[in-house]
């Protein structure tokens, strides 16, 4: 598969950073899942399903290809508009997909129509104050960001119980995350005027791919050490998460 910002593709050298913190995100979620069937909604490649087990799951995304190897039940659909019953899921489990979707009020809208009764559903999200730029949304494949206190109005409009919490990394993965901050705080000062934000999304996509590729093409960086083990979920201090996940009943 081509290596992209918009999926998780690969686990080598660079990349594993991304890797091992989207499979925490799903590693996390388990204590709050139901035992019963769960539907994965942007699930890419799929290569954190295994966190999910021995439940049933299904995956949902757009892209074809990113299902085709999947030892599971899979779905290729708009996760806005899932071609799914009524009331047929448990829970309802949507990783760094969220943000994917102009629209995210349909994604929600959705997951309330396919849960059954009581069931539970988890939204995880990049913490907008510490990815990119609280300000400004830098990853062309992102419509919008939240943080916490964004993410859980948004899904309160939709469910009854909302509680947020937070992804936080260990101190090796915080000192890989802040050097790569600083990074893309330098190549950002090479346009002082913001023309990037001129630029058709599609061209963005593809200087956003080539330049990710280029920044973690090292396969013998620090990256490479990291495990699912450099993630814990915390309940305080959620504007200096990672990531944003929102359970909601």
């Amino acid at each position: 598969m081509r290596i992209t910002g918009e999926r998780i593709v690969t686990p080598e050298g660079g990349f594993n950073a991304s890797w091992q913190r989207h499979a925490a995100c799903y590693s996390l979620t388990e204590s709050f899942l139901g035992e019963g069937p769960v539907l994965d909604l942007g699930c890419g490649s799929g290569h954190a399903r295994v966190h999910l087990a021995p439940r049933r799951s299904v995956g949902v995304d757009l892209d074809h290809d990113s299902l085709a190897c999947q030892d599971r039940e899979t779905l290729v659909a708009d996760i806005r508009r899932i071609p799914l019953a009524d009331a047929s899921f448990d829970s309802v489990l949507c990783v760094h997909a969220i943000e994917h979707v102009p629209d995210p009020e349909q994604v929600l809208q959705e997951s309330v129509r396919v849960l059954r009764q009581g069931g539970t559903a988890i939204f995880v999200t990049p913490n907008r104050l510490t990815f990119g730029r609280p300000d400004e949304i830098i990853d062309p494949y992102h419509y919008i960001e939240y943080d916490a206190a964004q993410l859980a109005e948004l899904c309160g409009r939709f469910f009854a119980e909302v509680t947020p919490y937070g992804v936080f990394g260990s101190k090796r993965y915080m000192d890989f995350h802040h050097a790569e901050r600083r990074q893309l705080d330098a190549l950002l000062r090479l346009d002082p005027l913001g023309l990037r934000r001129l630029i058709p999304r599609k061209p963005r996509q593809f200087l956003y791919d080539w330049a990710l590729t280029r920044a973690r093409q090292n396969k013998g960086g620090p990256a490479v050490q990291f495990e699912l083990d450099d993630f814990h979920l915390g309940a305080d201090d959620l504007e200096n998460s990672l990531d944003v996940l929102v359970v909601c009943r």
